[in-house]
């Protein structure tokens, strides 16, 4: 039989949730139509904000992220072909024999990034001494290298872990040992001071805590300390694991992953600076870029830049901020 619209079954799904193939009730309330493709729009913050429903038959709808939709549940064709009126017994079997109405699945939720075990983290070296002294030491070692002395002589007052900015300047010290003085060692141990440091939720004092686990990550690569290396990427990604709701979850990874394929490497900023012969805003630029690229290999890449590409990126960045 033709089956009229109010014989339509519908169930409820979240924005997020809309695959290829769904049938979505439209916001007339009365037609239906295929959904060609899903894509996802974020805020000015990077969270998921308006989901875009591309139709089969042209057109797209806008539904904001956390909203809830009806779909058209797939029915079998031996449930869609039952008569309407007849034999009660024949109908009574039929209904039996009939298989249930099928719902699409959700789509699947990202794995979690798992964070790395007390074994793993045994291969972080404790500290010697106090932080202050970590630092102490590194500016021992450079006593003639003046942006170390200059963040040496910020750090020496007390090292405060609940202060973003004492954050920045051990990453930064950190940054200046290995790039400017070739000093992995060093940089490593300054750099530890943070890398065991949890996520907090505090995206200000974690982008310090992240951009020191890239650069461990890439020194130990580096060094043929690979599984030293897989436990600060793994500790990279611990913000990942953080959200539990499914669908928050799904819109996260999507927007992550757009960030991972379409990363800020500040070109502009590098080109203009080289136009107007500015060498030092030119080396910054190109520090921000570093900090980046070593970002996207410590995470594993991305769909748009393989492996080999970040490798020669980043030595060709190291070898224009050392020079």
């Amino acid at each position: 039989m033709t089956e009229t619209p109010a014989a339509r079954h519908y169930s409820e799904q979240q924005a997020g949730s809309l695959t290829t193939g769904d049938e979505l009730l439209l916001p007339d309330g009365e037609r239906t139509a295929e959904i060609q493709h899903v894509e996802v729009e974020s805020d000015d913050f990077g969270t998921p904000a308006i989901v875009l429903a591309n139709l089969s038959g042209g057109g797209t709808v806008r539904i904001a992220a956390g909203s809830s939709v009806q779909v058209l549940d797939a029915v079998p064709d031996a449930v869609a072909q039952l008569p309407v009126a007849g034999n009660p017994a024949a109908e009574a079997e039929a209904a039996v024999e009939a298989p249930a109405v099928v719902v699409p699945p959700l789509p699947a939720v990202p794995p979690a990034a798992t964070g790395p075990s007390e074994e793993e983290l045994a291969l972080i070296p404790a500290p010697q001494g106090t932080p202050e002294a970590v630092v102490e030491a590194a500016a021992e070692s450079h006593s003639d290298a003046e942006g170390v002395m200059l963040l040496a002589d910020r750090l020496a007052k007390g090292i405060n872990v609940k202060s973003g900015s004492c954050l920045k300047d051990l990453s930064d010290l950190a940054h200046e040992l290995f790039i400017t003085l070739k000093d992995p060692e060093g940089a490593l141990a300054v750099a530890d001071l943070l890398n065991v440091l949890p996520y907090d939720g505090n995206p200000g004092r974690w982008g310090s805590v992240e951009a020191s686990l890239a650069l461990s990550s890439y020194i130990c690569r580096e060094d043929g300390q690979v599984d030293r290396a897989k436990v600060y990427e793994k500790l990279l990604r611990t913000p990942e694991a953080q959200e539990t709701d499914p669908f928050k979850a799904r819109m996260n990874a999507k927007v992550r992953q757009r960030s991972l394929n379409e990363p800020n490497l500040y070109d502009k900023e590098i080109f203009r600076s080289i136009d107007n012969s500015n060498h030092e805003a030119e080396r910054e630029w190109r520090l921000l870029r570093l900090e980046s690229l070593l970002f996207l290999r410590a995470h594993g890449g991305s769909e748009t830049i393989g492996a080999s590409e970040l490798q020669r990126r980043i030595s060709n960045e190291l070898e224009a901020v050392r020079a």
